[in-house]
């Protein structure tokens, strides 16, 4: 049996729709922003996607550490809009839907995250999901706000 479940979150930059769009569709620069990650590798991209890439986080269970490599295909890109999904064996994704727009002078970033995961496996999978999405919101205004500066993505 799979589970469901989504969780949303919000981040508002000064930075342009065009970089903010740049940065969040092209998954190999995710690594600095995605607690989780160690390693992206782009992949000729599968049918139906505008890029593949071979992901590789690190994800803790207790006190042990263990590398997990997945596939990730960026969907849709548009100016307002960004639909990637990962997958993972046994049978888990999440897909990550994006929606840009101007408010009050900032630009407004909506991300929903739906992970879909065998029952077994639900719980722990949506705790290290979610726990990493939210921390690169965290970090994603800095690092959009630097990057309407003209300063390093890093930092």
């Amino acid at each position: 049996m799979v589970r469901r479940e989504t969780f949303s979150y919000t981040v508002r930059a000064h930075c342009s729709r065009a970089d903010a769009v740049a940065l969040l569709s092209d998954l190999s620069r995710q690594e600095e922003l995605h607690p989780l990650i160690l390693r992206v590798r782009e992949l000729p991209p599968r049918p139906g996607a505008r890029a593949s890439y071979a992901i590789t986080d690190r994800l803790e269970l207790g006190p042990l550490h263990f590398p997990i490599t997945y596939q990730a295909d960026v969907l849709v890109v548009t100016d307002d809009e960004i639909l990637t999904e990962a997958r993972q064996q046994p049978g888990t994704t999440v897909r990550n839907h994006t929606r840009l727009r101007e408010e009050d002078g900032l630009l407004r970033i909506d991300v929903e995250i739906t992970l879909a995961a065998p029952a077994p496996l639900f719980g722990y999978a949506f705790r290290q999901a979610r726990a990493a999405h939210l921390g690169l919101a965290g970090r994603l205004g800095e690092v959009l706000d630097r990057l309407s500066d003209g300063g390093p993505v890093g930092g």
